[in-house]
């Protein structure tokens, strides 16, 4: 989960190798070279992008669309981490657009702020900043995020560049992993896969909110990718979810990359790895290539 003890786990993971001083941990905040950081899709397609106004029940999201300039393709939802949508997660989107894909960008916190709701430099270190984003996802209920996944499905829907004949793609980095479940589960003739970049709020429990709960609900193949710090405090996960999947019948890849910390497929995040956090995104491709055919 994306939380002070994440912070603390980064400091030291980054200062055992000797990349960084505790001093100098406080500059790496800013996202300014992650654009960069990303590599370039082979045969990329040309991409038209845009700000949208998506209407839910709750009110209007303002989100960010993407798709390829021509023809019809697979729509995705896109949803971000905690600290919401952003300039790297716009990045994102462009990529995977880049590789044929119509993605929305969706903004969790339409309901108090348009995006972004912090700033580039936004650190679980800092309490206010914690207690901000706390307080604006605790007003997401799986409730709240199973309408708006229902708003942005009917919106990929009605676009031009979306092939309504081919399935719907899901996925997100932290609390999105959870939030792609959400939406498959909610809207499951149309949602053909799932993706989890480090899952947060994937915790299990005995309430009828805990996510492995879902998975009789969807139709969708799955690939959960956690983080190695993650599995190490929670190690349960992955396998009530493994024993969920192979109960319902479902296809799912479920791993923990080696050496990764909460938050590594993220560009703006000072633990970002990029050499797993390719790995991930190769898997994410390979499955919607074969899930949303």
């Amino acid at each position: 989960m994306c939380d002070e003890l994440t912070e603390k786990d980064t400091k030291r993971f980054l200062e055992k190798r000797g990349k960084i001083s505790r001093r100098d941990f406080c500059k790496l905040g800013f996202a300014t070279m992650f654009m960069a950081m990303l590599p370039k899709v082979v045969f990329a397609k040309s991409v038209t992008e845009q700000t949208v106004q998506v209407s839910t029940p709750d009110g209007v999201s303002d989100c960010y669309f993407v798709h390829p300039t021509h023809g019809k393709h697979p729509g995705v939802i896109l949803w971000p981490d905690i600290k919401g949508l952003r300039t790297v997660y716009q990045a994102v989107g462009k990529r995977l657009a880049e590789s044929g894909y119509s993605v929305l960008v969706i903004n969790h916190y339409y309901r108090d702020a348009t995006a972004p709701v912090v700033g580039p430099d936004a650190s679980f270190d800092n309490p206010d900043t914690m207690k901000f984003l706390r307080g604006l996802a605790s007003k997401l209920s799986p409730t709240a995020i199973a309408s708006d996944a229902k708003a942005y499905i009917s919106f990929l829907d009605s676009q031009a560049s979306v092939d309504r004949k081919r399935k719907i793609g899901s996925f997100g980095y932290c609390m999105g992993g959870a939030d792609s479940m959400r939406a498959a589960a909610a809207v499951p003739e149309r949602v053909g896969a799932i993706g989890s970049f480090h899952g947060g709020s994937l915790e299990i429990s005995d309430g009828p909110d805990s996510t492995h709960l879902l998975i009789p609900k969807s139709k969708a193949q799955v690939l959960h990718a956690i983080a190695e710090n993650d599995d190490e405090r929670s190690p349960e996960i992955k396998d009530t979810l493994k024993t969920a999947y192979k109960k319902a019948g479902l296809s799912a890849e479920i791993e923990v990359y080696k050496g990764t910390l909460h938050g590594w497929c993220t560009p703006d995040y000072s633990g970002y790895h990029e050499l797993q956090a390719e790995k991930a995104w190769g898997r994410l491709l390979h499955l919607f290539d074969k899930a949303l055919a």
